[in-house]
Formats: C-alpha cells, structure tokens, sequence
C-alpha cells in the first residue's frame, strides 16, 4: 500500500504501489523496468515524456485496463506514448482497431509476426501478401485480381437459361464446355496460390484462423467435391438441373468475391468497420427479434375475427413483422382490419427507430477508418 511519486515533465501524480503491480508485465508495473528511472535525491520517478497522455495512462492502471485517449492528444503521440509504457500488444491492437489506424495492427487475421531477417518473409511471404513489396508481386496480384473477376462472371453467366452447360466428368465433353475449361484454370492458380501462402506462412496457426483464408479455401472446394461426385456418373445434365447437394456445394463458389477485399482498401475498411460494430449489430439484430415477436402476435390477435386475413398464425406474421420493420413493403401479407393497420403503423415506426440506433456508431467507425486512409 506504499505510495510512488511518478514525475513526468514537471507534473508530479502519486499512486500506490499496488495500483501499479496489476499490471506486472507494463514498464511502470514491473520494478525492474521502472528502476533506472527512479531519482534518488527527490525520490521520485521521473519521464520526459508526454504529460496529458500520462493522465490516460495512470486512469488504465486505477481502472483496471480502461484506457481512454484524451481529445486534446493526437492519435499518433498516444500511440508513441502507449509503446514506451508497454502496455501490450493487446492493448495497442485494440486501441488502433478503435481508432481507425490500419497498417501493421497485429491481428490473426491480418498478419503474422515474422522475423526480419527471415528469407521466408522477404522471398515469398511478401511477395504472395505485399503487392508494391516488387514488381513481380504486383503482377502476381494482378493476375489473381483477373481470375477472381473472371471466376465470377463465368459463376453468373453460366445460369443464363439461352446457355448450355452440361456438367460431367468426361475429357470428350468437359474440354468442349468452355465454362468448365475456365473454371479448371482458375481453380489451378487460385489452389497454387492458397498453397504458396500455405508453405510460406511463418505462423500456420494464424493462417488456418485467418477468416480470409477460410474464404480462400471455400472458393476450391466446390470444384473438388462436384468432380469426386459425379465422378461415377456418365450421364451430363443440365447445371440448372443437377440434385440440391451439388447445387448448394456450388453457391459456395460466389465466396471468392471475397478474395478481392485483399487487393481493394475499400472492402478492407468495410470489412474491419462490420468488425468493429460487431456489438451494435448484434444488438440491433436482438431489438428487431425482440419486436419481430411482439408485432407478429400483436397483428395476429388483431386479424383474428378478419375473414380474409393472411396472418392466420404468428410464425406466419414473423416475415410481414421483418418486412415490414425494415420498411421494404413487399405487400405480399398486409393486414385488412383496421385494428391490424394500426398495428402496422406502430411496427412501421418502432421499425425505423430499431434500425436507426446503431447507425450513428457504425457510420463513426467507418469514418475513423477512412479518415485514416486518405
């Protein structure tokens, strides 16, 4: 329960000692790292360093790990200031993801701590990762910003009706489709690319974690799985056609879309803004279950003496409810009482302030990341 004086710039602060110790790891916590710091004749701590940003720092110790930047500091000098306190790599990531600061943010899903000497990273981790790391990277990229395009307008044109598309493994009609000659060679370069980054990767933990690369293999598989199951069938049927297995094993090939959001900033930064609401959303999602519920019983119980009612359950009313929260107005179900348009209305507005709420924080975060960007 001793107390410390800790000088910083000319402005002297005073904490316990205990208050320090909850964080052992922090240079102030750890008596070693703070000890060449201590002066003896006024017996006190003293840092030439920022003074205001030391307020949030000494709030993140009494407050057990709230960190809170102050308006008057730059994000910049905070950052410098939170990496000569050694705060963690935690508490620094998750600062940077708050604010909006993209760049080398040490996330699993991102990037992977390397060793800057290590010939993996600049040979072929950079070049695989880094586009502007050379001028062969940047061509590597672009021939994969070219297959993912080409991938997916093939993926769209081969559902228009006008066009034939046998789907079975046979050399005779296979190499006559074209949809599937191009789809075997992207699959090729998007499966030597997924392995290259596989082999290269420093941390093979984070790289399966990694939701991109999830979505990278996602993007393979379909084709392996619809060859190995029509590998014993001889007949060739119409795509459109084919049994509901292999139907749904191919709409998992619209994932490789995703695989733009690596060369495209803007995807990126709507990527981390969904992350960062993550809270807000899942709260917004909660509110409009929750109303879901309480309009489609309310419509329900007000349309029960109609006769040409549509809502003749409450599971039934649960799609009118979202419809109509959301305000898509589909008209598909309405109400016909009168007790059941006036409890349309009231959906109608509890709707538009349901979906109001999180708006404002998720259009903040995604100005924090753009603002950062530009």
């Amino acid at each position: 329960c001793g107390r410390v004086t800790i000088n910083v710039s000319g402005q002297r602060f005073e904490t316990q000692l205990r208050t320090l110790n909850r964080f052992p790891k922090t240079l102030l916590g750890d008596s070693e790292k703070r000890e060449r710091y201590w002066d003896k004749v006024r017996g006190e701590y003293f840092f030439d360093r920022h003074r205001p940003t030391f307020q949030a720092i000494l709030y993140f110790y009494q407050s057990g790990g709230r960190l809170r930047r102050p308006v008057e500091v730059p994000e910049d000098v905070f950052l410098d200031e939170l990496n000569f306190y050694q705060l963690g790599d935690d508490v620094i990531n998750s600062f940077r993801q708050k604010e909006g600061i993209l760049g080398d943010v040490v996330d699993d899903d991102c990037l992977y701590l390397l060793d800057d000497d290590s010939v993996q990273k600049k040979v072929v981790w950079l070049f695989c990762e880094e586009p502007d790391s050379s001028i062969y990277a940047k061509i590597f990229a672009i021939i994969s910003i070219i297959c993912i395009v080409v991938s997916v307008t093939t993926f769209c044109l081969e559902t228009i009706p006008s066009i034939p598309n046998p789907q079975c493994v046979n050399l005779r009609h296979n190499y006559a489709n074209p949809f599937y000659v191009v789809e075997t060679i992207c699959v090729i370069w998007f499966t030597f690319e997924f392995l290259l980054r596989l082999i290269s990767s420093p941390s093979k933990k984070a790289f399966a974690r990694s939701i991109m690369n999830i979505f990278d293999l996602l993007a393979i598989l379909p084709y392996f799985v619809v060859l190995a199951m029509q590998l014993n069938d001889d007949s060739c049927n119409d795509d459109r056609s084919a049994g509901e297995s292999i139907v749904i094993v191919r709409i998992l090939r619209v994932v490789r879309i995703f695989k733009l959001s690596k060369h495209s900033q803007g995807l990126r930064i709507l990527g981390l803004t969904i992350k960062t609401s993550m809270h807000e959303l899942g709260m917004f999602f909660f509110f409009l279950i929750v109303a879901m519920v309480i309009f489609s019983s309310a419509v329900y119980y007000a349309e029960a003496g109609e006769q040409n009612t549509q809502l003749n359950s409450i599971p039934e009313a649960f799609w009118w409810a979202v419809v109509t929260m959301t305000t898509v107005g589909y008209g598909d179900v309405t109400p016909v009482g009168v007790w059941g348009k006036l409890v349309g209305t009231f959906c109608v507005i509890a709707g538009v302030l349901t979906i109001a709420l999180p708006v404002p924080v998720v259009v903040a975060n995604f100005n924090n990341f753009y603002r950062h960007e530009i």
